[in-house]
């Protein structure tokens, strides 16, 4: 028999003020509890204005809201736009969106992102030698090191200078910023989005994103006017490109896409990689048998040859797993009344797919709190089953770029350094603005 909407079961029954503080400050606990009590459906107040959105977590359901073009729209995400701008692709939706990205498509596939594996291979070497035996270091720290400048030079094209220095500093602020729980919950609750001056937290993130997008317009109108046609960075291939009625991006849908690829590109993988390197140093057997894979090519092996090892493949999908920097969507809105999951939904409702809690189903993952590669090696996991990248047509556009990067500096370092974790409590997944990243950020030694 067909329920109405009112019948999907609540999250909790504690006031929604109290649901939206345990939503930011310990999402994980809050779903599970949700979980267990309701299900693969559930209403949650926790998302700006909206009354409740529903959170879904069966995969057959995740495939009809994401497939289903007819009855589900894919409208702008709310809780991104003040960080990204009005132009970004995050918010942008219809025409616009498809527009947008088809500009932007060609910049992270095939041979493009193969170009990379040099600089990225050259980066994590630069860095990594900077440190000395013995020497302490958060992993999380370094390894943004690594992936802003991969950033900086792949996709603005900056390598040195006053502006590339300014830029790094102003893209650590804004995103160490968001380790603050008010920062944070701001985004989920628009009240406490007021400049209060440059003390205030609102305030210093308004003059933070102020001075990078000065930076950036800069950069972008230095570069028109050079009009470089060798350059192959991503902002030169984005100046060129143009649609089928001949019309390229303006200088603020550049400047707000540049931001996007900042922090979907850069803060995402570096605790992505950071994840990595904690459960490869956890666990022995797993450091030992990837090093072993990696020692079965030699020295020489080519980028392509190391992104291509089964069992490099797995240690890093089994790290977006267990725990994915973005554990929700971007969201679905119902266009026309549908059903699913044996409920009718009405025009309008805000849904999210919930990444964690599908990533962490028994039926699925059996043990889902251990870590094990070799569940990736045993068996294939549909889009719906796996979508550490989120899942249709607001799928993460550099996902290609980041798993590359990801594996290419958990190689480089697995195979030619040797590091031991340096605290022995576990980490566990912290709130870092609409993201998780690890806590105490992985600390490590680095031994030889």
């Amino acid at each position: 028999m067909l329920r109405s909407q009112e019948q999907i079961p609540q999250a909790s029954t504690a006031p929604h003020c109290f649901q939206k503080m345990q939503w930011i400050t310990n999402p994980l606990a809050y779903m599970e509890a949700a979980s267990q009590e309701c299900g693969d459906i559930f209403k949650a107040p926790i998302i700006g204005k909206y009354p409740y959105v529903l959170l879904v977590s069966h995969p057959q359901a995740l495939q009809e809201i994401f497939a289903n073009h007819h009855q589900f729209i894919s409208p702008p995400n709310p809780l991104v736009q003040p960080i990204v701008g009005d132009y970004s692709l995050f918010v942008l939706e219809g025409e616009r969106h498809r527009r947008e990205r088809k500009l932007l498509m060609p910049s992270f596939h095939g041979e493009r992102i193969l170009a990379y594996g040099q600089l990225i291979s050259n980066l994590t070497e630069k860095v990594m030698t900077q440190l000395h035996p013995g020497q302490v270091f958060t992993a999380r720290d370094l390894i943004q090191e690594i992936s802003l400048e991969v950033i900086l030079q792949a996709v603005f094209g900056i390598h040195s200078g006053e502006r590339f220095n300014e830029l790094k500093q102003e893209i650590i602020t804004l995103t160490d910023g968001f380790r603050s729980p008010l920062k944070s919950g701001a985004l989920f609750f628009p009240s406490l989005q007021k400049d209060l001056g440059a003390w205030s937290p609102w305030g210093s993130f308004l003059r933070n994103k102020g001075r990078i997008s000065q930076l950036l317009l800069a950069e972008i109108q230095e570069r028109r006017q050079e009009g470089n046609p060798t350059r192959s960075d991503i902002l030169s291939l984005l100046l060129e490109t143009k649609d089928e009625s001949g019309e390229g991006m303006t200088d603020e849908q550049l400047r707000d896409e540049l931001i996007t690829l900042l922090l979907a590109g850069q803060e995402t993988t570096a605790t992505a990689i950071s994840w990595g390197l904690y459960w490869i140093y956890k666990l022995p057997e797993v450091r030992d048998k990837l090093h072993q894979e990696l020692a079965s090519l030699g020295d020489k092996a080519t980028p392509m040859e190391i992104v291509s090892l089964p069992y490099l493949t797995a240690v890093c999908q089994e790290t977006l797993r267990i725990y994915p920097v973005a554990i929700l969507t971007v969201p679905r809105e119902v266009k026309e009344p549908v059903e699913l999951m044996g409920y009718q939904l009405e025009i309008g409702t805000r849904i999210y797919g919930c990444i964690y809690l599908t990533h962490h189903r028994p039926d699925l993952y059996p043990q889902p709190k251990q870590f094990k590669p070799e569940r990736f090696l045993d068996r294939q996991f549909t889009p719906y089953q796996f979508l550490p990248f989120g899942g249709g047509i607001r799928r993460c556009l550099g996902e290609a770029l980041a798993l590359f990067e990801m594996k290419l500096v958990l190689a480089k370092i697995v195979f030619n350094y040797q590091l031991t974790l340096a605290d022995k409590q576990p980490e566990y997944p912290q709130r870092r603005g609409v993201t998780l990243a690890p806590a105490r950020g992985v600390r490590m030694m680095m031994q030889g």
